[in-house]
């Protein structure tokens, strides 16, 4: 297998970014390091060969199958706690009132990787809602660009050390035992969460605009300029009053961000 080129790196990394966003620059070896193996097992002998192919644009499968290599999908369930503290005390309470008379929340996890994050704010739903939960739709929608990590999100197995931030009361409530030692979600969290594939380097499809949308620690693969303009695309999609929360290690362009700061990593579409 002959070795991943400088020249062919950069046409490399250049079409993902172009297409999808991702900014892969500086990572030569973790491009080569994740698809060397694969590579040789699918029958190519260069990556020369096989960068043409992606550039192509033509052949799908190969193109998802190689983002799905890609893309880091490192995380757990209760990530960033300031977070979820904030919709517990602020946000839920403000949308309850909102939208006492069409019973209706809009929330949107995107980048949702393996499903912890769509998950969490499921269960905060739900026990935030209690008895009342099953008068509202409270479904939230979940999407990411790799088909793969979705597949696992959708039928979902986590180990102890995922879930070990939890409460124990919720671990024990929604979360049910697998005999290898992990766990699976209950149902009543796992059917309350829509998966969908998208490329959030897309124009935003979706029927409703959005209450909340959660997009935490994934623009940190994304140039200024290709930062700047999902954030304009989440602020389009946005109702009136409606948040966008974003990881602690990123940060928006307060030159033309359109949204209005309200606490680290936390933004609120002002009218």
């Amino acid at each position: 297998m002959q070795d991943l080129t400088d020249q062919d790196f950069v046409r490399l990394w250049q079409y993902i970014q172009k297409n999808y966003g991702i900014n892969l620059s500086k990572k030569k070896q973790l491009i080569s390091s994740r698809l060397t193996n694969w590579l040789m097992q699918e029958g190519y002998t260069s990556f020369h060969d096989y960068t043409e192919l992606i550039l192509g644009g033509k052949d799908q499968a190969a193109i998802t199958a190689m983002l799905n290599r890609l893309t880091t999908n490192y995380t757990y369930f209760l990530r960033e706690k300031e977070h979820f503290d904030f919709l517990e005390q602020v946000v839920l309470p403000e949308l309850k009132k909102k939208h006492m008379k069409d019973r209706s929340l809009s929330i949107w996890s995107a980048g949702c990787s393996s499903g912890e994050e769509p998950y969490t704010i499921s269960m905060y739903l739900r026990e935030y809602f209690g008895a009342d939960a099953c008068r509202w739709d409270l479904r939230v929608l979940a999407s990411d660009i790799s088909q793969n990590i979705l597949n696992s999100a959708m039928h979902p197995v986590y180990g102890t050390e995922s879930i070990r931030k939890l409460p124990s009361a919720w671990q024990k409530k929604y979360f049910l035992p697998r005999p290898d030692g992990n766990y699976t979600i209950a149902p009543v969290i796992r059917d309350n969460v829509i998966f969908r594939t998208f490329n959030l380097m897309d124009t935003p499809h979706w029927k409703r605009p959005f209450d909340l949308i959660f997009c935490r620690n994934v623009m940190i693969y994304f140039d200024q300029p290709t930062k700047d303009a999902l954030v304009k695309r989440f602020y389009d999609v946005t109702l009136p009053e409606g948040y966008l929360f974003i990881g602690h290690s990123e940060g928006l362009n307060k030159a033309n961000c359109p949204y209005q700061y309200i606490m680290p990593a936390i933004y609120q579409k002002k009218t």
